[in-house]
């Protein structure tokens, strides 16, 4: 059989670079006037019957609907409080920049192992953008980028978080440690609430050791064959990282110890004559992925810019890995060993919304002409979406963060 020659082999094996850079991390404790003014804003929120929105550096600004509400600015809150590198836990005001916390995490080998998206461009697509991500925001998307397949959402590194509710009372959540916890983790509500649920202050999150070794190979295949390929190999002992399908490539990286990637970069040659791909190539592509810059989605921002008011849209759908292509017009672009569809589309909304539910998902528009909610309420259950509005209530019982961000405002 075919051999990959090792020289070769050896020369596209990457190894981690950290981000360069220095971060403050002996910042004083959060400035509790800070906390007492934005105590003050919500108290004055309440009691005029207005809501609040939560917004840090503003930079998944294009995500849900951000046309009600009454800006609360964070960034005035900010500074890395504790890192403990041993312990593998890092506490952070939630206004504190995303590429500070990296930038000292890489310090000491360590990153975020769901990769969080930067969102370094402007949502119209115009351009690179000068909003920064926050770590509030990152938790509040509850965005993941491509490990998130095979290390876990932003849910499952949230070990603890400082919330201020709706009725001004500061709240804290979890631990800070890497421990199993006895009841309902409240912490990991905040993962993807949208600041709906109410003002993140500080968020503890689990950080992984940075992979020792990296390598990125493509193949050629329609994506039917790609979908039942990808999963095939994800349930064999590889050491798959993330994937990625678009216009007829598969794209898989994979991550580990050396000689774990090594003998896989083998064996996917053998079996699918797989080219492998130069580390600074692969870096940038799956940097593309994790911030949704690549390509695909300059493309699809820029067809949502040519349309207009015409209905075209950026979709992400969630679904089981293991579904069929989806049979809807537009480019589309698969995640996740099959988990995660884009389809840039000029589809009605509640096409797409049907379309996901069919096939036990749910989709979020991501890019489009109208602002609309990151969760259609008329595609959940009764049942969750009473659970949707009990939790809500409980946080928020005047509805000061009832934005509409993540659902259409109660009738």
């Amino acid at each position: 059989m075919a051999e990959l020659d090792p020289q070769a082999q050896g020369a596209l094996l990457s190894e981690p670079t950290g981000l360069a850079g220095p971060t403050d991390a002996t910042n004083p404790a959060a400035n509790p006037v800070v906390w007492r003014e934005w105590a003050e804003r919500v108290r004055d929120a309440a009691s005029r019957g207005a809501c609040l929105r939560v917004r840090g550096g503003g930079s998944k600004d294009h995500l849900g609907d951000t046309t009600r509400g009454e800006l609360l600015d964070t960034l005035a809150c900010q500074g890395i409080v504790a890192y403990e590198p041993s312990e593998l836990v890092v506490r952070a005001r939630a206004g504190t920049p995303l590429a500070e916390v990296e930038a000292a995490l890489a310090e000491r080998g360590q990153h975020l192992a769901f990769e969080p998206p930067r969102f370094a461009f402007h949502a119209d697509g115009s351009g690179p953008g000068a909003c920064a991500a926050t770590l509030g925001g990152v938790v509040a998307s509850g965005l993941s980028g491509p490990g998130r397949v095979s290390r876990g959402a932003v849910r499952d590194h949230v070990l603890g978080c400082t919330l201020m509710n709706g009725r001004a009372e500061v709240m804290r959540f979890g631990g800070a440690v890497m421990k199993n916890v006895a009841g309902f983790d409240l912490s990991r509500l905040m993962a993807g609430s949208m600041g709906t649920l109410g003002l993140l202050l500080e968020v503890t999150l689990k950080v992984m050791p940075q992979p020792v070794v990296s390598a990125t190979m493509r193949f050629e295949m329609p994506q039917a064959e790609a979908l039942a390929q990808v999963n095939q190999w994800a349930a064999q002992p590889l050491p798959l990282d993330a994937s990625a399908w678009w216009d007829g490539m598969l794209v898989l990286r994979l991550r580990g110890a050396r000689a774990a990637v090594a003998s896989a970069v083998q064996r996917l040659y053998r079996e699918r004559r797989g080219e492998l791909l130069a580390p600074p190539v692969a870096e940038a592509f799956w940097q593309g992925m994790r911030d949704q810059s690549d390509e695909f989605f300059q493309r699809a921002r820029a067809a949502v810019a040519q349309a207009g008011g015409q209905g075209v849209a950026l979709w992400r759908l969630s679904v089981p890995p293991t579904t069929a292509p989806l049979e809807v017009h537009g480019e589309q672009l698969i995640e996740w060993f099959g988990g995660q569809r884009w389809v840039c589309t000029p589809a009605p909304a509640a096409a797409v919304h049907a379309l996901a539910a069919r096939v036990g998902g749910h989709a979020q528009a991501v890019c489009a002409a109208q602002p609309m909610p990151c969760v259609d309420g008329a595609a959940l259950s009764p049942v969750l979406l009473r659970l949707h509005q009990q939790v809500q209530r409980a946080f928020d019982p005047q509805g000061v963060f009832a934005t509409g961000r993540l659902l259409p405002p109660a009738a």
